[in-house]
């Protein structure tokens, strides 16, 4: 390759000083490097791991998009959760995934969204009458409320009415732990030989164990019974250009996945939203009225989406100021170039999406919450990949339109049956793990709106 102008770097031994800060906060870390070395630099994952840092759209694009066949998902995906959660969409490369997503994707057309948006609706209505007796105790935190919201909804999509709400819980409860344990695997990888002398390695393994044949029972006990409408069915149902299904381990590693995928994006996603719309009674009020405008007392349904302009607006700018997923991370193939960045074969990119997200260069005022950002036509205003909530490229996520609708059926049942507030005296901060959750949780007391009217 020719020469070019070395991009920054962080030495090997700065990096591996840096690991307790990286497990604690990386998008500090990262952030505070952006600061001061620039759109991209070096950086060694717990000071082994060699990464090229990147909030440059430029960079990103021809990562993630125009030269995509040349990068690959890094050993984070691919060895550390494929051990956890198998070989499925979000762990598999090459013609493998294409095929796998040609199937998985008629799971989520318009004529599957119509079909899953009654299961939906029936899940959260069975959802909030438990969120109703949490909040008539006194403040809840809101995270795992959410979380449990999500997760229900998500899991009956995939497996139907009949996934029992014990069963739920435990295989949520399994997936959160996992994902903790991966991000720890991965950000202090020179623990990786005590996880495994000490059983904690085991430990996980067998709580994956146990959630995976609590799911294989309900794929079995599928194969004799009537067709349903979940996505189960659409997974039962695909075929190859053979003929051939996929068998019962491959249903399993994808359905864990697109549990793992679906829920805890939106539960994030809703958390923060009702943290921003709480200090801005204004724009609560607004999104409200539309949701009665378009609705009236119909439950809201995949067709609706389209009609939610504001509502949209505040979920596209929540998710630019806390996005789920704070990180993609890809792995060169070859050797390759862009401009002056030279990024040698076998280099893992760290696409730092919410440094993107909180680039001066490109958002002004960007810890600011303004919904103004995503007025009808500014995105052809905005520089291409500085906003990526959903990924970007041939591997964004698949299961964007699935998560809009979800979002804006819980907010639009959220808002209008319930007025809420911030409980004063909290530390509201974002924690990133595989997804971006608040800290330290968010409280907040809840009441009825219709108790308010009378």
């Amino acid at each position: 390759m020719t020469s070019s102008t070395p991009i920054p770097a962080v030495s090997r031994w700065r990096s591996f000083a840096d690991s307790r800060a990286m497990a604690s906060n990386p998008v500090k870390v990262l952030t505070n490097y952006n600061e001061a070395l620039g759109d991209t630099f070096r950086f060694y994952l717990g000071g082994i791991k060699e990464a090229i840092v990147t909030i440059d759209p430029s960079v990103i694009q021809h990562v993630l998009k125009t030269n995509a066949e040349n990068y690959r998902k890094s050993e984070i995906q691919v060895k550390r959760m494929g051990h956890f959660l198998g070989k499925g969409l979000l762990t598999t490369e090459g013609e493998a995934w294409k095929t796998q997503r040609r199937l998985i994707q008629k799971g989520f057309d318009r004529k599957q969204l119509d079909a899953l948006s009654i299961i939906m609706q029936d899940s959260l209505t069975d959802s909030l009458q438990e969120f109703d007796e949490q909040i008539r105790r006194g403040p809840v935190d809101i995270y795992p409320q959410l979380m449990r919201i999500t997760f229900a909804m998500v899991a009956r999509s995939l497996f139907g009415a009949r996934l029992k709400t014990e069963d739920i819980d435990l295989v949520s409860h399994t997936i959160c732990t996992v994902q903790e344990f991966i991000v720890r695997q991965t950000l202090q990888p020179y623990l990786n030989p005590w996880f495994s002398i000490s059983g904690e390695l085991r430990k996980h393994e067998e709580m994956r164990a146990g959630a995976d044949a609590i799911l294989m029972e309900y794929i079995k006990r599928r194969r004799n019974e009537p067709p349903g409408s979940d996505l189960l069915q659409t997974l039962m149902d695909a075929r190859y250009t053979d003929g051939e299904g996929m068998n019962d381990d491959l249903i399993l590693s994808e359905s864990m996945q697109l549990l793992v995928a679906g829920h805890e994006t939106s539960s994030n996603a809703l958390s923060w939203m009702l943290f921003l719309l709480s200090s801005r009674p204004d724009c609560l009020d607004r999104v409200r009225q539309e949701f009665d405008d378009v609705l009236g007392g119909a439950p809201l349904g995949h067709a609706d989406v389209p009609k939610f302009v504001l509502a949209t607006q505040v979920i596209q700018e929540a998710l630019r100021l806390y996005p789920p997923f704070w990180m993609v991370d890809r792995e060169a193939i070859a050797d390759d170039r862009v401009g002056d960045v030279v990024i040698p074969a076998g280099s893992m990119v760290i696409v730092h999406v919410y440094g993107a997200h909180h680039a001066p260069k490109h958002w002004a005022d960007p810890e600011t919450f303004d919904t103004d950002r995503f007025v009808k036509g500014s995105e052809k205003l905005r520089t291409p990949f500085t906003y990526l909530p959903f990924g970007g490229g041939p591997r964004g996520c698949i299961g964007n339109h699935y998560a809009m609708l979800q979002i804006l059926m819980i907010m639009s049942d959220l808002l209008r049956r319930y007025n809420f507030q911030i409980v004063p005296g909290q530390t509201v901060e974002a924690r990133p793990m595989v997804i971006l959750r608040p800290k330290h949780g968010i409280r907040m007391t809840f009441t009825s709106t219709l108790a308010n009217a009378c």
